[in-house]
């Protein structure tokens, strides 16, 4: 009787808990999660992930229709007045590799702190924003060109993403 009792008290217990409905936000799959990953920095201008995501959602059905082999790459190039990629994919639609060229971005903060840092008293003119990304070796290079000038004397200057000189 008491077992009774008792599994009536738990069963009581358990019925007045109310379940909780979680909604999940949206959820991405791609065979370029890998670009996706390291494209996905804080420091991206708005106009340069608006190009990344134009190669990122490109529909190559047709285009790989035109291929025979699966290991078969073919380039697109995907430009607006600012910027340039060209994107090197597979058969199947992955992202091999891209080379990318953007004209007088928005420098991050350790840019323009080594910049300033390091000539003090000059101004940037323009600057140049090179991205490289590689499948096979899943890495991203970004490389800034910087034009400064001081009174009459202009130079260039090539930084790294996190302001070490090159």
């Amino acid at each position: 009787m008491k077992k009774i009792l008792f599994g009536f008290f738990i069963f009581g217990l358990t019925t007045q808990i109310n379940s909780q409905t979680i909604e999940l936000p949206n959820t991405v799959i791609s065979v370029n999660y890998k670009y996706l990953d390291v494209t996905d920095l804080d420091h991206t201008p708005k106009r340069v992930k608006k190009l990344e995501d134009e190669i990122l959602n490109y529909d190559h059905e047709e285009l790989s229709k035109l291929y025979d082999r699966i290991d078969d790459i073919y380039e697109i190039s995907f430009s607006v007045p600012e910027g340039i990629i060209i994107a090197a994919y597979n058969k199947k639609g992955k992202i091999i590799r891209t080379n990318e060229k953007y004209k007088n971005v928005k420098l991050p903060l350790a840019v323009m702190q080594a910049i300033s840092k390091r000539f003090p008293n000059w101004g940037i003119i323009e600057d140049t924003y090179l991205i490289r990304y590689d499948h096979n070796k899943d890495s991203l290079i970004q490389k800034y060109k910087v034009k400064i000038k001081n009174n009459n004397k202009t130079i260039m200057v090539k930084t790294d993403e996190k302001g070490i000189f090159l």
